[in-house]
């Protein structure tokens, strides 16, 4: 078993990484929120009322916009996210000594 410590982590790496997994968590998100705001959306419509069939159409467009920008919005927080957590772990890892991981040859 050998010992290693991770002393410091790339700031631009560890960004990359989190807007990817940001990116892929708010695609999940954005389509559950959009499926669920066009299915209730085409509900209102189908009540056949002019007010419902504004606020219908409206919904949909909406569903759609939650599609493609959640995905964009939280890659875009998650590459900040992993600029300031990596900035964080350098300082503290430098005070501390990092965090020490074991490792074994197979």
């Amino acid at each position: 078993m050998n010992k290693l410590r991770i002393k410091k982590i790339d700031v631009l790496s560890a960004a990359k990484m989190y807007a990817v997994m940001g990116a892929v968590i708010g695609l999940i998100i954005g389509i559950l929120y959009g499926l669920i705001t066009i299915v209730m959306s085409l509900f209102v419509m189908g009540m056949g009322q002019r007010e419902g069939l504004a606020a219908g159409g409206g919904g949909i467009v909406m569903g759609l916009v939650m599609i493609v920008a959640f995905p964009i919005i939280y890659g875009i927080f998650g590459f900040i996210g992993g600029i300031i957590g990596a900035l964080l772990y350098n300082i503290f890892a430098k005070m501390v000594g990092g965090i020490e991981i074991e490792v074994e040859n197979v």
